[in-house]
């Protein structure tokens, strides 16, 4: 209710004071509308601080608070409203009164699928300081917040915080190079801690804990073939639940506190039987250990006995999911260098298969047909998504692409020099965008289908 929102807000006011509240509400709002240009989040934020600067002061009117709001929401609802603009935000103003506030608070823009903020250099960064300290501090603001939306937001205001102070003492420095080596350095950790958590609450908010558990499984799974299901999995259940507890947490080292614990269960189940992992445990920071753990490339694919699929019985049994997430693993260290978000289609239409099936009048009967559809494209499709990407990783992007023409000029003999330069292109910005291990999960999940149709087109359960 009003009196909630109000007390709240006011609080956070005199417990913060302006300077830090209005750092806190740019930033906020920066993740929130993080397509909005920076003069749309400045009026925002103008309007948003001057309520609280007048409203929130001992003896302030009762009705300040809820006059000032209501009159905020009249002028998002204008024609000409300066805030960020929203395909929601008419629905939002054929309401009235609390209704209406409410349901324009609750708008906000989906996250940017990659990072777009690019650090200047030292000279730049210093010649926008010393021209105009609050607008070079509001641009970082509102150019990071938006690009790291996803971090949870004491890593984002720490690494902020720590930015902006970096800048203010190395630009007058006397040695302003020395000093900004010098602070990068010790700042090395929490920008770290912020790209990484960026990138794994975004899995999150697309995926959930459920497909996130499965999607960290490959993960270490084609790092360390090696390692049984049973070694991996109590891991990807560990690594579920930090995100699960930590992506929208308040609490202020929650993520940096559950991802050192996290690394230490991986490196005392992992460090014996993988090298590679042994040496990223060495290191006495263990937050830099785990985003060496993270770095860590695929390895090369071990010779394994013959995948036994998992039966009709198992599939439909109450631990049915379960089946699907160890087939698909055992898949994944076999195709050591197929990415996550092709196996993850493949895990969605396993589970839609089970949802389709398993309810069916004759269970067996549905799943083998699905089975004699599947069988012999899912090879293909494997073999494809093996070829694309691990050419991608282990050739220059020129001598890929010339890989690429050769290949589809084999499979479209007949295309002109402009349709083939175009499929080139396009195959070529697919792989750069999705072979990645940080390729954006909703972008390409939808771009899989165009660029390598799966095998789930005839399971006619998934729209691929």
């Amino acid at each position: 209710g009003r009196a909630y929102v109000r007390d709240k807000v006011c609080q956070e006011f005199k417990t913060m004071g302006k300077d830090d509240f209005r750092t806190l509400t740019l930033v906020m709002n920066s993740r929130k509308f993080s397509n909005a240009t920076f003069e749309e989040i400045s009026h925002l934020v103008h309007e948003i601080v001057s309520l609280a600067e007048t409203c929130c002061t001992d003896g302030a009117d009762p009705s300040c608070y809820d006059a000032g709001s209501s009159a905020l929401s009249a002028k998002s609802c204008g024609p000409d409203s300066p805030f960020p603009a929203h395909p929601g935000t008419a629905a939002c103003c054929a309401h009235h009164g609390l209704e209406q506030k409410l349901c324009l608070a609750a708008l906000q823009h989906p996250p940017r699928q990659l990072p777009h903020y690019v650090e200047p250099s030292n000279e730049e960064l210093c010649e926008a300081f010393k021209k105009d300290p609050k607008d070079f501090a509001d641009r970082f603001l509102y150019e990071y917040a938006s690009s790291y939306g996803q971090a949870p937001l004491p890593v984002l205001l720490g690494s902020t915080r720590n930015f902006l102070s970096m800048v203010s003492t190395c630009c007058i420095s006397s040695a302003p190079t020395v000093c900004f080596l010098k602070e990068k350095l010790q700042r090395k950790t929490l920008s770290l801690l912020t790209l990484m958590s960026n990138r794994a609450c975004s899995r999150f908010t697309v995926y959930g804990k459920d497909k996130v558990k499965f999607s960290y499984l490959t993960m270490l799974a084609q790092k360390i073939p090696s390692a049984s299901f049973e070694d991996l999995s109590p891991l990807a259940e560990d690594a579920a639940e930090v995100f699960s507890q930590c992506c929208d947490s308040v609490a202020e080292d929650c993520m940096q506190k559950k991802l050192s614990e996290h690394t230490a269960k991986v490196c005392t189940a992992l460090s014996a039987k993988d090298k590679r992992f042994a040496d990223c445990c060495a290191g006495k920071n263990i937050m830099q250990n785990y985003f060496c753990i993270s770095a860590l490339k695929p390895a090369a694919a071990p010779k394994l006995p013959e995948l036994q699929k998992p039966t009709n019985k198992q599939l439909c049994g109450d631990d049915g999911a379960l089946h699907t997430r160890r087939y698909i693993f055992e898949l994944s260290r076999r195709h050591t260098s197929i990415p996550d978000v092709f196996l993850g289609k493949l895990y969605d239409a396993s589970e839609n298969v089970i949802k389709e099936c398993c309810s069916a009048k004759d269970a067996s009967a549905c799943l083998d047909s699905k089975r004699q559809q599947v069988g012999g494209e899912l090879p293909t499709f494997l073999e494809n998504a093996s070829q694309l990407c691990g050419q991608y990783n282990e050739l220059n992007f020129l001598d890929f692409k010339k890989r690429l023409r050769d290949s589809i000029r084999q499979t479209m003999p007949d295309a002109s020099p402009e349709v083939l330069a175009q499929l080139v292109d396009q195959r070529a910005d697919f792989a750069s965008m999705c072979c990645p291990e940080s390729s954006p999960p909703l972008y390409c999940t939808a771009q899989v289908g165009q660029h390598l149709p799966p095998p789930c087109t005839m399971w006619d359960v998934v729209t691929c």
